[in-house]
């Protein structure tokens, strides 16, 4: 099961990955999920966004909407 976490984007890292700080203050690398890729959706240092976590790897996220 995934979990939801609201934070905000620190840095931009090359193909699509970005260092996003969570509200509880933790770092976690997210990428971007297909459907904002398909929608072109633009992600930039500063933009609020919810992050889909999985309860195997607590470092890494899928960025699933822009705020």
């Amino acid at each position: 099961m995934n979990k939801t976490f609201t934070g905000i984007v620190e840095e931009a890292l090359p193909g699509t990955i970005f260092r996003v700080k969570l509200e509880d203050g933790r770092l976690v690398l997210g990428y971007l999920a297909g459907r904002l890729r398909l929608n072109h959706i633009r992600v930039l240092p500063g933009d609020k966004v919810f992050l889909e976590i999985t309860e195997y790897d607590d470092s890494r996220g899928r960025i699933v909407r822009r705020l």
